[in-house]
């Protein structure tokens, strides 16, 4: 059985993290962009690995009693596994950890898997940003959490759960 943890990324991660980053984004971040999030006093931001290595990851801007998922992404390999919501949660707990209370993001309205996780992870259609994505135009939901340890609790007891079967 793999071993499955999560913690705050490092700039070792790095080269791994881009790599995921390029496959499962259609405008992906830059090394650059990746490297200023680490030095970043407001972002915090945590990777999944699997014996060692980075199959996942996960970061926020943290403003006062709020945070802003700026991205979150599973390797190709590993999608399916529930490793997008264990990522997900271990980024929601460091939140709850700060004070945060409330958490946004937004998400393409063509992404089923992403749409799925997060409508499990508690979050809630709020609006649309019409013509967000500059790659094609395509609109993004804004969604909200405001109940984020009952969420963190409930996707991880369904996890448990899933588990047990």
């Amino acid at each position: 059985m793999p071993e499955i943890l999560t913690r705050p990324m490092c700039p070792d991660d790095l080269d791994r993290v881009m790599e995921i980053e390029h496959q499962a984004f259609a405008i992906p971040w830059t090394r650059a962009d990746m490297e200023g999030e680490l030095n970043n006093r407001a972002a915090r931001y945590q990777v999944l690995t699997e014996d060692g290595m980075v199959m996942a990851y996960a970061g926020t801007w943290f403003v006062i009693d709020e945070g802003h998922i700026t991205n979150i992404a599973v390797a190709p390999e590993c999608r399916g596994k529930g490793y997008g919501t264990r990522v997900m949660a271990a980024m929601m707990r460091n939140a709850v950890d700060l004070g945060v209370t409330y958490m946004t993001l937004e998400v393409r309205v063509g992404n089923a898997p992403a749409l799925a996780l997060y409508k499990k992870m508690g979050f809630k259609k709020a609006g649309v940003r019409k013509k967000y994505y500059e790659d094609n135009g395509e609109d993004a939901y804004i969604m909200v959490n405001d109940r984020l340890q009952l969420s963190i609790d409930r996707a991880m007891q369904e996890k448990k759960l899933l588990k047990n079967r």
